[in-house]
């Protein structure tokens, strides 16, 4: 039974700290997309589309800087399925690893831009984007490996179609209809702060997102370490018990 509630308490803290994280996205996304020449450094299906027309020269929009984005953000995921490949779903320390990466590659972009103000088809706008996509890309890939259902922290589509699809109306049970409400609704406010932020300095958008991506990796480490405490110091007693048998 207390493994049990243990569990649940990992689940619901996983699940808090993932949403915090599709906050973080919607923030990157508005900072990228507004101040970054419309390129998504979270949403790759906004790239693909982007690319799709620009291919055509619709409405002058970029080529580069979505190639860029779609390359680098599978660069990221790259490398964070690698590292994570040897571990059982669920937070490890290579979980830890990996998203303080990402906060600290955010802080270093911020600080970029806190001294280089964005321009379209600027080198180091450039590879500031590429630097967000990386950064991006680990996270996807990190959350995905957590598997907290119907939050992938980069994208809400596949979350709005399971909301109304297993909806009470749509026929199903209406379950997890919080978790996904509540990563829409968190994408949305991201993106309203990340714009919000923009107009008075680009760099302090992504500050935030660096800062929850530490604060989210330093809790999620905590919370592990003191599971694994707990249960060593379960098995301390019984090994005991053994022992006096």
């Amino acid at each position: 039974m207390l493994k049990r509630l243990k569990s649940a308490d990992q689940a619901r803290l996983h699940l808090i700290l993932m949403l915090v994280l599709t906050f973080s996205t919607g923030v990157i996304d508005a900072v990228g997309y507004l101040g970054l020449d419309r390129v998504f450094t979270g949403n790759m299906t906004g790239n693909v589309v982007i690319l799709g027309m620009a291919l055509i020269g619709a409405d002058n929009l970029p080529v580069v800087g979505p190639l860029i984005a779609l390359a680098c953000f599978m660069l990221g995921a790259v490398v964070a399925g690698r590292v994570l490949r040897p571990e059982a779903a669920g937070w490890s320390r290579r979980t830890t690893a990996l998203l303080t990466a990402v906060g600290l590659t955010m802080a270093a972009v911020a600080v970029v831009l806190f001294f280089h103000a964005p321009h379209a088809g600027d080198p180091v706008t450039l590879a500031i984007t590429g630097a967000l996509a990386v950064a991006m890309g680990i996270q996807a890939a990190t959350a995905r490996h957590l598997a907290v259902k119907d939050v992938t922290t980069v994208v809400v589509t596949s979350t709005l179609t399971g909301l109304a699809a297993d909806s009470r109306r749509g026929g199903g049970s209406g379950t997890h209809t919080g978790r996904r409400l509540g990563a829409v609704v968190l994408i949305l406010a991201g993106a309203t702060v990340g714009a919000v932020l923009l107009h008075v300095h680009p760099g302090l958008g992504v500050l935030l997102t660096a800062l929850l991506s530490l604060i989210v990796a330093v809790a999620g480490g905590i919370a592990r370490n003191r599971a694994d405490a707990g249960a060593a110091g379960s098995a301390a007693p019984a090994e005991s018990v053994a022992a006096g048998r």
